[in-house]
């Protein structure tokens, strides 16, 4: 398949509105004053192609909007995926695919109040950055409530639902969790963490720590907390803002994939490999996916790609979901990130996606 990109603006449609009525002997200023009520407030994420796709092609972004921080997995032959919501409910819509461009959404991860207490709490304390894994007939989701409680995950036979209330894991601290199940039945918890003894060498200094994750207790191994990667892919360059990390495997190397560089222009996804869950990880010290070096004036830019997840298909190919943005002008944008899918080569036993 390629990819096209296309460059339009999602829309809102306000659906079912209401007014209060204004009695025939109102004063005028009575009517200028008058209730309004909107009974429902849909927001679509529609687009207006301007390309014809053939047969072998597909539109990009893939889910047009707000859907930042996708996270991705497969089951059979199908695909599920997840995005941010932030303090918005119902939290984590999670969507459906067979074919990696065409989704459904199915429901939301977080759709009742006992999951998700947002009460007094900002935007940038809400849910961000979930992660999606399927072991044993059973559906992961591992996300932090930044503003009130920390790290949990959540269950669900059914991806549709319902889901489990959270099951809180204090003792990981950090953002983006995300969950990795190993061949050997072992399983861990990687995330960004604080950098080594809680002291930033500079603004932005963060590190990558893995956990070994049991499943009898439903929390981390006792001891088991390690840096795996500190700073990024180069501390003597003081890479910032190492985020999002998620872990596969290939070929018998665990790889380590992760935003570096903050969520504006400066974006990247960045990758590390062991022969060792544990590490030490080695990284080629590029991005295998940026945008940040392309000129700002070109037409129809896509800006801020990062937060990749990996899927691979049941025919042995390699997919990356990640977010991106569309400004209109500069780097302002009003339909927020969205999710975009490209394919992913392979050099070197090493992932490239753009």
């Amino acid at each position: 398949m390629r990819q096209l990109l296309v460059y339009s603006s999602a829309v809102a449609v306000l659906s079912a509105c209401t007014a209060t009525a204004i009695p025939g002997n109102a004063t005028a200023a009575d009517r200028k004053t008058s209730w309004v009520e909107f009974a429902w407030f849909q927001y679509e994420g529609t687009e207006t192609p301007t390309t014809e796709v053939g047969g072998d092609e597909f539109l990009n972004p893939i889910l047009a909007g707000f859907y930042p921080d996708p996270s991705i997995c497969r089951v059979g032959d199908e695909y599920f995926l997840i995005n941010s919501t932030f303090a918005w409910f119902p939290g984590i819509p999670i969507f459906r695919s067979r074919d990696l461009v065409h989704w459904t959404q199915i429901g939301h991860v977080l759709d009742r109040p006992s999951q998700l207490n947002l009460d007094g709490r900002g935007v940038s304390e809400g849910v961000f950055a979930p992660a999606i894994e399927h072991r044993d007939g059973v559906f992961y989701v591992i996300n932090t409530l930044v503003g009130a409680g920390g790290n949990f995950y959540v269950t669900a036979d059914d991806p549709a639902g319902p889901w489990s209330d959270p099951r809180w894991l204090r003792e990981v601290n950090g953002i983006d969790p995300s969950f990795f199940f190993d061949d050997d039945g072992r399983a861990y918890i990687v995330h960004n963490g604080p950098p080594p003894d809680g002291k930033p060498l500079y603004d932005g200094h963060r590190a990558l720590w893995l956990h070994e994750f049991d499943f009898k207790t439903g929390t981390t191994r006792s001891g088991s907390a390690r840096i795996i990667v500190n700073g990024g892919t180069d501390l003597s360059k003081k890479p910032v803002w190492i985020e999002g990390p998620h872990i596969f495997k290939r070929g018998g190397f665990y790889y380590l994939t992760a935003a570096e560089g903050g969520t504006g222009p400066e974006h990247s996804q960045v990758v590390f490999r062991s022969r060792d869950v544990w590490g030490p990880y080695e990284t080629p010290g590029k991005p295998i996916l940026t945008q940040r070096h392309l000129p700002p004036s070109r037409p129809n830019p896509i800006t801020c790609v990062g937060h990749a997840d990996f899927v691979r298909t049941p025919a042995g190919d390699w997919w990356a979901v990640f977010l991106g943005c569309r400004p209109y002008e500069n780097n302002k944008t009003n339909i927020g990130r969205e999710t975009f899918l490209l394919p992913v080569r392979w050099e070197n036993d090493w992932p490239i996606i753009s």
